[in-house]
């Protein structure tokens, strides 16, 4: 690892914090919680007994506060496991980099994250509503495989026997996915015995990755069929997002614990979907809230 971290590497604003988020390293709590939406910030903060602070940048929104006793920040991400990444690399920085010497420190910080969000089911036992904990996320976005270290914490076998089923070995115009655990502890501590525990697909796009057609014809369109009918050891895919994997992958390489736990608002077997999500996804906020 390096010893220094030069301004052009990791970027802080001339106020003392980091680029993007425009948090500063002590307004970061050990438990972070991650929303896609901005506007959902509020609407987790909203349940905290005292806020100490807010700050906004971009997409990136971020509230810290306590909740029953318990410090935490929670932020939005935007959509993409591309913003994952800068989400991610930031809190890393902000909680294992003394910003004033730019050097990393003797200690290590480790954040325990949990990715609230939204995602498409996949079978019959996801339907509208559901609740599904992302034990394992297969990343189409290809994101870890820029990192060093990515053999050494991805599930390989899987990955060779996912590529083989779909035919995209040896393609060039195919993705390179990768398969990724959350962490377990996390996820006993979070999903316990009422939410599903699945296999999830995050996905680098919401259309074409997705299986969805609109005017541009799917290069495969028997993707989706295929995906749904995958089974590997037991395990089968249950749902599409769009952010796990990244969050998933770059935690372990950090040394934080993460997981991401989903509402399911469409399921693409039976083509039904829920558009008034927003009023009943805040039972799932309650629920992480209780246990993180």
């Amino acid at each position: 690892m390096k010893e220094y971290f030069a301004p052009s590497e990791l970027i802080i604003n001339d106020d003392g914090s980091v680029f993007h988020l425009h948090v500063k390293p002590e307004q970061l709590a050990d438990k972070v919680i991650l929303v896609g939406d901005p506007g959902r910030v509020a609407v987790v903060a909203s349940h905290f007994d005292h806020k100490e602070c807010e700050v906004e940048s971009r997409e990136f929104k971020t509230i810290t506060g306590t909740y029953k006793g318990k410090r935490i920040t929670v932020v939005s991400t935007g959509i993409g496991c591309d913003n994952i990444d800068i989400v991610m690399n930031e809190l890393d920085a902000l909680a294992n980099i003394d910003f004033s010497t730019r050097k990393a420190k003797a200690i290590p910080r480790q954040l325990e994250l949990v990715r609230i969000g939204t995602c498409g089911g996949l079978q019959p036992n996801t339907p509208v509503g559901t609740f599904v904990c992302s034990r394992k996320s297969i990343g189409f976005d290809g994101l870890l495989n820029f990192y060093a270290g990515r053999n050494e914490v991805c599930d390989l076998e899987f990955e060779q026997a996912f590529l083989k089923y779909m035919g995209w070995t040896g393609s060039m115009c195919a993705p390179a996915p990768y398969v990724i655990d959350a962490d377990e502890e996390l996820i006993e501590q979070i999903a316990q015995n009422d939410m599903v525990r699945g296999v999830t697909i995050a996905a680098n796009g919401f259309f074409g990755p997705q299986g969805r057609e609109l005017r541009i014809p799917l290069a495969d369109p028997k993707q989706n069929e295929k995906i749904e009918n995958f089974e590997y050891n037991g395990y089968r895919i249950t749902n599409f997002e769009m952010e796990s994997s990244a969050l998933a992958g770059l935690s372990r390489l950090m040394g934080h614990k993460a997981m991401t736990v989903c509402m399911v608002i469409a399921n693409r077997l039976i083509k039904e979907a829920n558009t008034g999500y927003k009023n009943t996804i805040d039972s799932l906020i309650k629920t992480v809230l209780e246990r993180i």
